[in-house]
């Protein structure tokens, strides 16, 4: 397939999980991508599975973090998917800094990320994906401040489409919020957190989820916004197993 020839993709966050999934994506659809994290040897190994794929090791929290991405390839399509696992336990059995930690991570690349997009600016036609959590929209009483960060994304994106608008900038920014996905490693952390907390197996759990997204639905949705934007109407989207649907 080569629905993104010719294009850039740049995955924050993309050595393992949804972001691994969607580096391999791109790859399969003809983008050139850059997949960025912390991990080294987690990149070195995704660039050894997926061949074409480029890598770089930094702290996507880092205020300079977006100039170095940019300089080393300028993104037609930019995915914020990097992040910090949440605690797992109710608020009074949390610290602050574990309560905070998806606010010191997920919030802050999407922050330094979105603004170095609209200040360079990135040229138009760019198009910016925040990948939140369907916990933006639901809640998440045992993961301390995790639902609030998300949301937080979800509201980030509308501010920076409103800003790129503007400035007649011609970006787009859109914020992704799947359900629990239990084929990653975060969704298994969820689901054992969740089956935990309420007395139930782990497959009990899943079974009472409606229709829970895959890694690869995930993936298919960032092709689809990336490669029908005329179909992908709004500005933040539930990912489900049924697909994509628009946040009222």
């Amino acid at each position: 397939m080569s629905l993104l020839k010719g294009k850039n993709m740049v995955v924050i966050g993309g050595s393992g999980g949804v972001g691994r999934r969607i580096v391999e994506s791109g790859i399969r659809n003809g983008a050139a991508v850059l997949a960025v994290a912390r991990k080294e040897e987690a990149l070195r190994q995704l660039v050894k599975d997926v061949g074409g794929a480029q890598m770089l090791s930094l702290d996507a929290s880092d205020e300079g973090a977006p100039s170095r991405v940019f300089d080393i390839l300028p993104p037609h399509v930019l995915v914020l998917s990097g992040g910090a696992f949440p605690p797992v336990a109710p608020l009074h059995e949390l610290s602050w800094p574990e309560f905070a930690v998806n606010w010191e991570a997920d919030v802050k690349i999407a922050f330094h990320f979105c603004k170095a997009a609209l200040s360079q600016p990135l040229p138009a036609g760019t198009l910016v994906i925040l990948l939140a959590s369907g916990a933006a929209l639901a809640g998440s009483p045992i993961s301390g401040g995790y639902a609030g960060a998300k949301r937080t994304q979800l509201f980030m994106a509308s501010y920076a489409q409103k800003e790129s608008d503007r400035l007649g900038l011609g970006l787009r920014f859109v914020a992704l919020a799947p359900r629990i996905m239990p084929d990653t490693e975060l969704g298994k952390h969820a689901v054992a957190g969740y089956s935990r907390y309420l007395g139930l197996s782990a497959a009990d759990f899943i079974q009472g989820m409606d229709t829970p997204p895959s890694s690869f639905d995930v993936a298919t949705a960032v092709i689809e916004l990336a490669t029908n934007p005329h179909r992908c109407k709004g500005n933040a989207f539930v990912v489900s197993g049924k697909g994509l649907e628009a946040v009222p």
